[in-house]
């Protein structure tokens, strides 16, 4: 979908130990101020939909930029599942999170910015929003869309806890967004879950929607359910305008 007044551009920004990370960055025209959200993409990596995803975000007020965690190894090859799989838990949490730590620092240092960020993420990248969360301090809401393995899961040298484990550290208000037919994460794991974060007295707000799956946002693949879709969107949108809109200072 085509935007008026933005302006989008692939740029990087240094990571984990200073490594320079691939990312897509999309921001208003005009000198804003403007908020900044991070868009972590699902498994596949900065793809096209992710892209098109930053600028929709772009278009609502707001400075987005898509890491490519995969930068230092390459994306995997979305039409090879053989291949994805070992990529993504190839990709160790330290690593991942260490990275979107400095799209942080990238988002409050442009010049446009209010001061303020907030964290979108996809699949596995809806584990990686939460783990994100619960590891740092400096994001002002967080939005996990049926992050996957965050509540079950084989816990490795690369992936140590599960985000679950990590919930009494949550910074931020978060928003989870999950379907009922999903099967990583189920139902009853988004109960254990919404447990976990009503005993450590977080704020939050969960949406299941009946008749839904993994990836039901994603309007290019056949999981995509539009009713469900656009409401999501409202959603994410009233929550990130609630927490994100007021200037720094």
């Amino acid at each position: 979908m085509p935007y008026e007044g933005l302006i989008a551009e692939t740029v990087t920004y240094p990571g984990m130990n200073g490594d320079r990370i691939d990312a897509y960055l999309a921001r208003p025209l005009g000198p804003g101020p403007y908020p900044g959200v991070i868009v972590i993409p699902e498994v596949f990596g900065l793809v096209t939909h992710i892209k098109e995803v930053t600028r929709r975000i772009a278009a609502r007020g707001y400075a987005a930029i898509a890491p490519e965690l995969y930068t230092r190894v390459g994306p995997p090859d979305p039409t090879d599942m053989t291949s994805v799989g070992p990529k993504m838990m190839a990709l160790a949490d330290a690593q991942a999170v260490a990275d979107l730590e400095g799209a942080i620092t990238f988002l409050k240092d442009l010049p446009q910015s209010n001061g303020r960020a907030g964290a979108i993420g996809f699949c596995s990248g809806g584990r990686h929003t939460l783990l994100l969360a619960c590891q740092s301090t400096r994001l002002d809401a967080a939005v996990d869309c049926w992050g996957g393995r965050t509540v079950e899961g084989e816990v490795t040298e690369l992936r140590p806890v599960l985000p679950i484990d990590l919930i009494e550290h949550l910074c931020c208000p978060l928003l989870g967004i999950f379907g009922e037919e999903d099967t990583n994460p189920t139902v009853e794991h988004v109960e254990r879950l919404r447990a976990r974060l009503t005993g450590h007295k977080k704020e939050f707000e969960f949406k299941v929607y009946p008749n839904a799956g993994h990836a039901f946002f994603a309007d290019y693949r056949p999981s995509y359910r539009q009713e469900a879709a656009v409401d999501a969107w409202m959603r994410v949108f009233d929550f990130f305008d609630k927490h994100l809109a007021a200037a720094a200072g």
